[in-house]
């Protein structure tokens, strides 16, 4: 990859720069494959696009980027950006941005000044994950259960909010109902990546379940191929919580 990265960059002449998806995963971030090495070039530059190099002229070359020997690469936010304008499917714009984000290489508000300075082809998408992100949502798993709730016209939880019983941190939800007193969990090993973060998940259960939440667990797949029954027992528990005396709780909302 990097042999056709370094040729990539020796097509696009002096001072080009790769960015979008292979940029991404060049840093270790997640980027579906894709034929063509974006390049970005000055606008007054006269290189076409041609075989597996896609060139793409911008008055906004990056003022800093990661140079690894003989490759150039833009940083995290400009190839997030990139990248997910360039994408038609929202599920694959928010793993984009949802892993750059998850590992800490790309701050929302860098994402989001990104978007707002560049083109606003290909935009739309990306806005809507940035909007998901402010409400909380870490996942692809999150934004879809989330999704799930608006059609089955559920209240809307706080998403990966901090519960807290008086100084005492309990534990962060996926989603938290605390009107009712329920937290939903999305649990998968796309994001729950080792055995220590399924015991740590596990953990986090029983400190939930000690403080009288109710917590139900979900799959990415329950929630895509079965939806109506997760709704069903989502509006159970919501129902039952609200029938009972109101948690000794505190809330303190994601940081967007």
């Amino acid at each position: 990859m990097v042999q056709l990265e370094v040729a990539a960059l020796l097509y696009a002449g002096s001072g080009s720069v790769i960015t979008g998806a292979a940029a991404l995963r060049h840093q270790g971030l997640r980027a579906p494959r894709t034929e063509r090495i974006t390049v970005l070039i000055p606008a007054g530059r006269a290189v076409r696009s041609v075989s597996f190099v896609q060139v793409w002229r911008t008055t906004r070359m990056p003022p800093v980027f990661l140079e690894d020997g003989p490759v150039r690469v833009a940083l995290p936010p400009r190839a997030a950006a990139d990248a997910a304008r360039s994408l038609t499917g929202l599920r694959d714009v928010r793993a984009v941005i949802a892993d750059a984000v998850q590992k800490n290489q790309c701050p929302a508000f860098l994402l989001a000044a990104e978007l707002d300075n560049g083109s606003t082809s290909g935009s739309a998408l990306p806005r809507r994950v940035l909007a998901e992100i402010s409400e909380g949502i870490r996942s692809v798993a999150e934004a879809e259960f989330r999704d799930l709730i608006r059609r089955a016209r559920l209240p809307m939880p706080l998403f990966n909010a901090g519960i807290y019983a008086g100084q005492e941190f309990v534990a962060i939800a996926d989603a938290w109902w605390p009107d009712a007193g329920v937290v939903a969990e999305v649990d998968s090993r796309e994001w729950h990546l080792s055995p220590a973060d399924w015991e740590s998940t596990m953990k986090r259960h029983a400190a939930m379940t000690a403080h009288g939440i109710l917590v139900l667990h979900f799959t990415p797949s329950q929630i895509r191929r079965d939806g109506a029954t997760v709704a069903a027992d989502l509006r159970s528990a919501i129902a039952a919580g609200r029938g009972r005396a109101p948690l000794a709780l505190r809330t303190r909302p994601a940081t967007p």
